[in-house]
């Protein structure tokens, strides 16, 4: 706590209260402003809590002006460069980075996880044809409930470890199958020889007529993008799941809630959106229209993939992800793509326009994910998919602290209310 306060003074009455100012580790100071409706009768307005600190966390930091991305204390570029998704979800699940026997019991962990139940496969079949696979996800991983009721007491350490390896080991697994339905495909089962992101390659795209081989640089790919992907602070998701946590439901609802909201085309459907934006530019010819239009305001076309709500600077991941992305593009074959090169001069031209200099508008991890996504193969409906299987982490580590918490309570926001005063009831013939 810091041995700051502020001091607010209610005009009309004269009441004065102390407001503690409380200090994190790094990043800015907050003001514990919980003592302002008791003492003044008054709530704050902060739509979209733009510049609300809704909880009290250990996992993530962000500082958006220098472009910093920080899980546990550790820069993303270094766990990027250096580490696996696999040791990055046992460090955002337990605070630190695993030993070698650590990391290797998790791994088996995951491993042999990764089954679903044969009636939850059988759920699948239900869906329509052309479903959207994130329908599915969020439907299936709701379900999960009723499979595992038996280890679902929120308040047993034993009970949550379990539930965070499942939901980790099974989400590949589901979404896999939501892909395979789409197709009219035959599901593929998970094989315990693969690596995580192997493993969900091989589910995804081999079939039981003949041999599938996974190409590393595709599951090196996919490893780095759910590094990236992993968590992100008090995002839309991440704090709807911390919202429905605080009710006290069963952990597969509030992950299945998260599922829900990343489905968002402002949340996790921004990759999907600038293939959107390349499709419609065209051509590498139309690159300086399009530009003319992203800078009038008149105009309604939006540059997607450019730019952050939070990051004012270069988004850290982006640049990470775009040597990758460049990677893939060559060794996958995909560069003579006309929406690959499309999207490489993009990137090129507005890195030297001084109208998204200026502003700051530089390429974001969407930008990039989504062009790798579709050098993979991935259908642009299984991008937000993809999301969610790396955010899950993030999610159940956010759960984990939630519950963790004794002074936990159910969130409830405030409002400011603009409706109609109080009324009485009028008899149909008097109204108008």
């Amino acid at each position: 706590m810091n041995s700051r306060t502020f001091e607010l003074t209610n005009p009309a009455t004269g009441v004065k209260s102390a407001l503690p100012v409380r200090s994190g580790s790094i990043g800015p100071d907050v003001l514990d402003i919980a003592g302002i409706a008791r003492d003044h009768n008054v709530f704050t307005f902060d739509p979209a809590f733009g510049v609300t600190a809704s909880c009290e966390s250990k996992i993530t930091y962000i500082d958006g002006d220098e472009g910093v991305l920080l899980y546990r204390g550790y820069p993303v570029e270094q766990l990027a460069t250096k580490s696996s998704f696999m040791e990055v979800a046992y460090l955002l699940l337990y605070g630190e980075l695993p030993s070698t026997t650590e990391l290797q019991t998790f791994n088996s962990n995951i491993t042999r996880h990764t089954m679903i139940n044969e009636s939850l496969l059988r759920f699948f079949n239900g869906f329509h044809h052309n479903a959207h696979p994130m329908a599915m996800v969020s439907a299936v991983v709701a379900s999960m409930s009723a499979f595992y009721h038996d280890s679902m007491d929120i308040h047993n350490p034993r009970h949550r470890e379990i539930f965070s390896h499942r939901i980790i080991a099974k989400l590949p697994t589901i979404a896999a199958a939501a892909h395979k339905h789409s197709l009219g495909q035959p599901f593929v089962y998970p094989r315990n020889d693969l690596d995580y992101c192997s493993n969900m390659l091989s589910m995804f795209f081999a079939v039981p007529c003949e041999p599938y081989r996974v190409d590393p640089v595709a599951a090196q790919a996919l490893d780095l993008l759910f590094i990236l992907h992993a968590d992100h602070e008090q995002n839309a998701s991440t704090s709807t799941v911390r919202l429905a946590a605080s009710t006290g439901t069963n952990p597969y609802a509030a992950i299945s809630a998260g599922v829900s909201a990343l489905w968002g085309p402002a949340h996790g459907g921004a990759n999907e959106a600038v293939l959107a934006m390349l499709e419609q530019i065209g051509s590498v010819d139309n690159i300086p229209k399009y530009l003319a239009m992203a800078k009038d305001k008149s105009s309604h076309f939006k540059l997607m993939g450019f730019g952050h709500r939070v990051y004012k600077n270069f988004d850290p991941r982006a640049k990470i992800i775009r040597e990758m992305c460049h990677k893939v593009l060559a060794k996958l074959g995909r560069t003579d793509n006309p929406l690959f090169e499309l999207a490489l001069r993009l990137e090129e031209i507005a890195l030297k326009d001084e109208y998204f200099v200026s502003r700051k508008l530089y390429p974001n991890v969407d930008f990039y994910s989504g062009i790798i996504y579709s050098a993979l193969n991935i259908p642009r409906s299984m991008f937000t998919v993809m999301f969610a299987i790396a955010r899950t982490v993030g999610w159940v580590s956010h759960w984990l602290e939630l519950i963790g918490d004794p002074g936990m309570r159910i969130s409830r926001p405030r409002q400011l209310y603009t409706g109609a005063a109080r009324r009485d009831y009028s008899e149909m013939a008097q109204r108008r």
